[in-house]
């Protein structure tokens, strides 16, 4: 069974405090990136080696998540295009730092999968979410974003951007289609179904 980890003296000190982190609303890439980054410039490679980014989304491009702040329902629903997360896995326990979710910050992989991601035996097949996992290290050296996917045909910004620079890598000044892509095509980390997502991180289904 997964442990439950609920007593915030046990979260590990690799991540700011939710109001000391960089945040754009509908930029969460950018935001687990810059956690990404302030986890290597802060932490040991140990620690380092335990953090992921995990990308949500499918086909469709149409995945429903609940508690989030964005949402003006009780249930906080939002159907996203993609959604990105930050977790944190040590043995038996593992945390997801997500600025956008009206849980905890963190909060155990479980609450959020219960809160958040929810069952999806009644969702139909276009809902069903996707997750490319993948390592920290990984993600600093190879994700790039011009931001383009937030401007819309009028040229106009679907939400403000953030401040700093678009963030590129050596090969590349935007491939964030490909870390939303849920196609194996793309090798940035591995692509999962639900189920197998929920057994990467220890939370019985």
């Amino acid at each position: 069974m997964a442990l439950d980890v609920t007593d915030q003296s046990s979260v590990p000190n690799v991540v700011p405090e939710a109001f000391q982190c960089i945040y754009t609303a509908c930029y969460c890439e950018e935001n687990v990136w810059k956690l990404a980054a302030f986890v290597k410039e802060n932490c040991s490679l140990g620690e380092l080696s335990k953090c992921y980014c995990v990308f949500i989304s499918n086909k469709s491009k149409k995945i429903p998540l609940w508690q989030q702040k964005a949402s003006r329902d009780s249930d906080g629903l939002v159907v996203w295009d993609y959604h990105v997360i930050f977790v944190y896995q040590e043995g038996l326990k593992s945390l997801v730092f997500d600025l956008d979710t009206k849980l905890s910050f963190p909060c155990t992989m479980r609450e959020y999968a219960t809160a958040c991601i929810g069952d999806e035996k009644t969702l139909k097949q276009q809902y069903k979410r996707m997750f490319r996992v993948i390592p920290v290290a990984e993600f600093l050296s190879t994700f790039a974003s011009d931001r383009s996917h937030m401007i819309n045909e009028k040229g106009e910004w679907l939400s403000p951007p953030p401040k700093y620079p678009p963030i590129s890598c050596s090969d590349s000044t935007n491939n964030i289609e490909e870390f939303i892509s849920m196609s194996e095509d793309f090798k940035h980390g591995k692509v999962l179904h639900l189920s197998a997502f929920l057994e990467m991180f220890k939370v019985e289904t």
